[in-house]
């Protein structure tokens, strides 16, 4: 793995993210791929990446107005449940998978969703019925799964956010 510490996603995203990136490209590129030692589960691989793409989330949809301050800084607020395509309809105008939907279409929003389920929701979750354990390459695909799709949401979401500028100064 191989993080490009030059492309518009590390500028856009915070210090912290950036650290949790480069963790984790440390983690696949020099304890695991060593091969000192064989795990069961290597999902813990993919937390620093999916911890990154939940801040990186929060941080674009405030940029591009889909949340307001106080759901971004809010212990409460539940990126999962504003991002279910499922809670569309029970949350209306709140729904930010609607939002992405009518921005970039819904298939990118199926996309940031569906990067959101593997790599949060059906690693980090425990369900006795269904275990779910990752080998490396699972792992390092999921990491990769989630750059890919924060490198896309810039292109997506900030070609929106500037044309939210641009409607903003021609109003004026």
């Amino acid at each position: 793995m191989n993080i490009d510490k030059n492309s518009n996603l590390f500028k856009y995203i915070s210090q912290a993210q950036k650290d949790l990136i480069l963790q984790g490209e440390y983690l696949v590129n020099k304890v695991i791929a060593e091969g000192k030692f064989i795990f069961f589960d290597y999902s813990f691989i993919v937390f620093p990446f999916a911890k990154a793409y939940e801040g990186f989330l929060k941080q674009i949809f405030l940029d591009v107005k889909f949340i307001n301050r106080l759901d971004y800084i809010s212990d409460h607020f539940r990126l999962g449940k504003v991002l279910s395509p499922n809670l569309v309809q029970k949350l209306g105008e709140r729904s930010v998978f609607q939002k992405i939907s009518q921005t970039a279409g819904v298939e990118f929003a199926q996309k940031i969703w569906q990067t959101w389920k593997i790599g949060r929701n059906q690693v980090f979750h425990y369900f006795p019925h269904n275990i779910k354990s990752l080998n490396f390459n699972e792992a390092k695909e999921i990491a990769d799964k989630i750059l890919e799709t924060m490198n896309k949401a810039i292109l997506e979401l900030k070609i929106y956010r500037w044309q939210l500028k641009l409607h903003r100064h021609n109003a004026f």
